[in-house]
């Protein structure tokens, strides 16, 4: 196998990893890495209810600073494969775009890093000014309980400590070197559920209808905003997402209506101190009459931000090298696992232009591929220099 970026990522892409399934991409980047002298394992977690996850974790020194490359190698479904035009998983190369489910999100991303790191290594006698390493894992596009976060766990259990961390996610909106990722929101769902009476509509006095309450709830739980704003982020907001009754007759009051909705949240608030204030302004506005509950789905995604400062500072000085551009140092989009690599060590999100994830003819421009591992290669200078 080739260590260049675009042969590693032709070689992930050639592998079916839709989640939970592995098809030899961890095997990939293991052999590389060996080869260049990092020590690897190959790690599997559990947990009743979900499927088991293989990961891996590299590091090459033992000693300080410590810079880790995260990602992921599991991606999402194809879709509906007639639709492509190249196989999903054949790595192809057209117009001088590379094809594939996870060109962008995010195999290119970590084969950019692969090959900036081993590239820096062949130029310093095999050795870094202190550690790299790679936590890779296999579930971050699925409910991420047997990835990421149990990953760090057991790496910290090791007595591994990071000081740094890049996660190759496409941060990018428009060209490389627009954008990073310092931070994301959090994010808590939950079912808002109205009780009533079920009877006949001709006799609607024997009967309690929660329609118009849910309704009434809906409106009150959206309408009042969560919060201003922080520095760093944009205000949070509540949206529901869907209301059914289950009732397919036209003249039956149902007996319960429910309403699912999701919040996306900024560091003013926590997921515990959330459900805490949702909680009271749906008391306020059901009173006395109205019973209403709310059931919450678990959540692991608290929102997490990087403050700007030396270390965000030199990857942007390293982009402006490559690119000649001043990112933008923004905390929108969803969630990923930097969520939860925060709690261990500053982590930033930069990868390739996020314009085709999770899209029909995913794809990424070859030069982008160059450009990322430009980019990575300057900061892996500048971080041990």
């Amino acid at each position: 196998m080739a260590a260049d970026a675009l042969s590693i990522a032709r070689d992930l892409l050639r592998c079916p990893s839709v989640t939970p399934a592995d098809a030899g991409a961890l095997g990939v980047l293991e052999r590389l890495l060996n080869d260049a002298g990092f020590e690897t394992h190959r790690v599997t977690f559990s947990e009743p209810g979900a499927a088991d996850i293989d990961n891996l974790y590299a590091r090459i020194g033992d000693s300080a600073p410590h810079l880790c490359f995260a990602g992921h190698t599991d991606v999402v479904p194809p879709g509906d494969a007639a639709a492509w035009s190249h196989d999903a998983f054949s790595g192809d190369i057209a117009d001088g775009l590379l094809y594939g489910r996870g060109a962008v999100d995010m195999k290119g991303g970590i084969a950019c890093g692969v090959a900036a790191a081993l590239d820096y290594l062949a130029a310093h006698d095999g050795k870094a000014k202190g550690s790299i390493s790679f936590l890779i894992t296999g579930d971050e596009e699925d409910i991420a309980v047997n990835g990421t976060i149990k990953l760090l766990q057991w790496a910290a259990e090791r007595g591994e400590r990071f000081d740094h961390c890049i996660v190759g996610e496409p941060s990018n909106v428009e060209v490389i070197g627009d954008t990073i990722k310092i931070g994301r929101r959090g994010s808590l769902s939950g079912t808002l559920i109205v009780d009533g009476v079920q009877g006949h509509v001709a006799y609607p006095h024997r009967a309690a209808n929660p329609v118009p309450d849910i309704a009434a709830l809906i409106v009150a739980l959206s309408s009042e905003p969560l919060d201003a704003g922080t520095a760093q982020f944009q205000p949070s907001n509540l949206e529901f997402t869907s209301v059914d009754v289950g009732n397919p007759a036209t003249n039956v009051i149902p007996a319960q209506a429910r309403a699912k909705f999701n919040i996306r949240f900024n560091d003013h608030h926590t997921a515990d101190s959330l459900r805490i204030l949702i909680e009271l302004r749906l008391a306020q506005a059901a009173g006395n009459r109205i019973r209403a509950r709310i059931d919450w789905l678990p959540s692991n995604a608290d929102a997490f931000v990087t403050r700007p400062g030396a270390f965000t500072d030199l990857v942007v000085a390293a982009i402006d090298q490559v690119t000649g551009r001043k990112p933008d140092l923004n905390t929108g989009g969803g969630t990923s696992d930097a969520r939860f690599i925060a709690k261990y060590c500053p982590v930033v999100e930069f990868g390739l232009v996020g314009q085709t994830m999770h899209q029909i003819d995913e794809r990424t421009p070859v030069s982008d591929l160059d450009k990322l591992t430009a980019i990575y290669r300057a900061v892996l200078e500048r971080y041990f220099g």
